[in-house]
């Protein structure tokens, strides 16, 4: 047996707030009753006022919350195997993790703000789409290959940091190129690249590379992230400490957007750019109008293994036990 929905389990640390409940409110219905009459006589005199019965009653509500949560947790035994045809697009995310990433002019920091984004393009894709993961500062590294799998991609995501590629420095071209070189053999669909950065550029030529993508016929659409006054960049020393970034002869590092740059690629490839900037990052226009209206694949037809749902079990049993507790009478027939 699996659960499709485990997290439904902490609910029940809800259930002695329902017996708590459940005994105060009898307290407090006796409390009521020694208005009018001695403990000893309460049953005799009142109808329905059996701890015995009111006992069971809440056991009984107790159980039915038990299997609630049960069938919320959606249990699942026996399997059966059918075909999957998905139609989707492909989505290669490239994320600038260099130093200047770090740069306090977007908060909380444009990486950070970067991976959020990234989030909620994820939450937009409907199960359909392929999407993988690139890195790139120095050197660029596949952290997720293209993949429906959007827990992996994201466990990936939460990973990144300007320590997930060993060589500092920036080099936008050859990110370009990893990202054309994952789509090798894959010809059925439009290719997208959504590439997340600043703009700075210090080795290679990334126009070029984006001339050579061109070729390969993989559009890029580019994010700038930052703003065109820039900020001074802070990061962390050996000491645990904050300082501000500075160069081989000690002048501290200013980072700044570079938006031609950005702009020339997304021109050349046949793609888009945008500024990310406040509350809007910009990837919300480049799904809605852009990405979402490229050629999707059909993703050749694989067979799944698909569980069972048996959530109707427990559920019946909640709905029986709270059947069985309004059943129990509480009131007591009267000999006259």
């Amino acid at each position: 047996m699996i659960f499709a929905n485990p997290q439904a389990w902490h609910l029940l640390w809800l259930l002695p707030l329902i017996a708590a409940g459940l005994h105060l409110f009898y307290q407090h219905r006796c409390k009521m009753m020694s208005r009018f009459a001695k403990e000893h006589l309460h049953e005799e005199l009142a109808q329905g006022t059996s701890k015995k019965t009111y006992r069971l009653k809440a056991i009984l509500v107790m159980a039915s919350f038990v299997f609630m949560v049960a069938a919320l947790s959606r249990p699942q035994w026996g399997f059966h195997i059918r075909p999957i045809n998905r139609h989707g697009l492909d989505i290669m995310v490239v994320i600038d993790v260099s130093k200047s990433m770090l740069t306090q002019d977007v908060k909380p920091s444009r990486l950070e703000r970067t991976k959020l984004a990234i989030k909620d393009l994820v939450m937009k894709l409907d199960g359909s789409d392929h999407v993988g993961l690139i890195a790139f500062a120095g050197d660029a590294m596949v952290m997720c290959p293209l993949t429906f799998d959007y827990n992996g991609f994201l466990l990936s995501l939460d990973d990144l940091s300007t320590d997930s590629v060993p060589r500092g420095g920036t080099n936008m071209s050859q990110a370009i190129d990893e990202a054309v070189q994952a789509y090798r053999g894959r010809v059925d669909s439009d290719k997208a690249v959504v590439l997340v950065t600043d703009g700075e550029d210090e080795e290679g030529d990334a126009v070029t590379a984006a001339r050579r993508a061109r070729d390969k016929v993989v559009r890029i659409f580019t994010v700038g992230v930052g703003t065109k006054e820039g900020d001074l960049i802070q990061v962390t020393n050996a000491d645990g400490q904050t300082e501000f970034l500075k160069d081989k002869d000690g002048n501290v590092v200013k980072s700044h957007l570079n938006e031609n740059l950005l702009q020339q690629i997304a021109y050349i490839t046949g793609g888009a750019y945008v500024r990310s900037g406040g509350a809007q990052f910009g990837l919300d226009y480049l799904y809605d109008k852009q990405l979402s209206k490229l050629k999707k694949h059909d993703e050749q037809e694989k067979l799944a293994k698909q569980y069972d749902e048996r959530f109707q079990w427990p559920l019946a049993m909640a709905i029986a036990f709270l059947l069985a507790e309004t059943l129990i009478p509480t009131r007591r027939k009267i000999n006259v």
